[in-house]
């Protein structure tokens, strides 16, 4: 696949494309007819890409929950038709109009409304402004980028936003709710790695050993956060990472310890927070909202650096399910029915 989209570029000249040739290239495509929305793998035509001044051959893609949800039509993701989902992707720079990037730079995208409003990582060609991309951390190939994907990305930010909220690991144990999933399990690697004791929470206790051997000190059922709590539980934990919302984040927000802090990425079980403001004006706790999508540039660099830095790559392979392009549907419905853990890696260009 790589082959065949290469062919199709010069690398001796700026604008990349060779004369008179019509690239073609595979993509998972959203459509919506008579309100019916469907999501095929079939191929495209580079000039239906939407408009963009940097041109990316798409190497690896990850598969997320916005992702799933966007496949599946289980959730309202997608803002515009037809659409090519995928959060995130890595990849080499092709053509540019921008003097930030060259082609043959290697760079990761995550974010800004792609796989939304903007056609997304799951095709073989991206078409995005400059601005969306960064450069690939040397530290990284562009697999092992997407082995971490937005997930891992997240789950930097999160860790971030506890430590600048000054959550020491000194302060107590810290909870990880969702910890099987991507950005859960990616959460629990990290604060391990920086010395907290790490609680790990998840719907799927068959998973403790693989929860310990991310990190965690301990690994509870997600049946304790799950039942209607009083405004104000007993104090066990210095602060938590919360992918799942709901009921479950107002349980966590209750045995929060004093001045602690949560950082809340996601809502795989609710939207809704039936909770009460006594956490945060009789123990000073503070819910830290994380936006991935739309986070300036200069942290989301900060974010990989630091995630070059913690995250040895290599200690994910084990819970890495990878897929081609063309079965990205499929994986697409397993992760939405449960039956997936860990990281979701979709090669691109095999």
């Amino acid at each position: 696949m790589l082959a065949h989209l290469c062919a199709g570029f010069s690398p001796n000249n700026q604008s990349g494309r060779t004369a008179g040739t019509r690239v073609m290239f595979d993509a998972v495509i959203i459509e919506k007819n008579d309100g019916q929305q469907t999501a095929s793998f079939r191929q495209v035509a580079q000039d239906q890409l939407p408009a963009g001044d940097v041109l990316v051959i798409v190497e690896w893609s990850t598969l997320n929950y916005k992702d799933a949800l966007a496949i599946t039509g289980k959730g309202p993701i997608v803002k515009s038709w037809p659409m090519v989902p995928g959060v995130d992707f890595s990849g080499t720079v092709v053509e540019s109009r921008s003097s930030d990037f060259q082609p043959g730079d290697k760079v990761l995208l995550n974010g800004w409304g792609v796989g939304e409003k903007h056609w997304g990582g799951l095709a073989g060609l991206a078409q995005v402004n400059a601005e969306w991309l960064i450069a690939l951390p040397t530290a990284f190939s562009t697999r092992q980028a997407m082995i971490l994907g937005t997930a891992g990305y997240t789950a930097m930010l999160c860790v971030m936003a506890l430590e600048k909220a000054d959550v020491r690991p000194a302060d107590g144990p810290v909870l990880v709710t969702g910890a099987s999933g991507g950005v859960g399990s990616i959460a629990v690697m990290l604060l391990s790695e920086l010395g907290y004791a790490t609680v790990a929470v998840t719907g799927r206790m068959a998973e403790k050993d693989y929860l310990e051997s991310l990190g965690a000190s301990r690994v509870i059922g997600r049946d304790l956060f799950t039942q209607k709590t009083r405004p104000l539980e007993k104090a066990e934990w210095a602060g938590a990472i919360d992918v799942v919302g709901g009921q479950v984040l107002a349980s966590v927000c209750a045995a929060i310890r004093q001045r602690g802090a949560v950082a809340a990425c996601g809502l795989a079980g609710s939207m809704d927070l039936p909770l009460t403001v006594a956490p945060f004006i009789l123990r000073g706790v503070s819910l830290l909202g994380i936006d991935s999508a739309l986070c300036p540039r200069e942290q989301r660099i900060r974010a990989w650096d630091r995630l070059a830095g913690l995250i040895d790559v290599t200690r994910l392979e084990d819970v890495v399910s990878e897929y081609p392009l063309s079965q990205a549907i499929e994986a697409a419905h397993a992760l939405m029915d449960g039956k997936t853990r860990g990281r979701i890696l979709i090669n691109v260009a095999g």
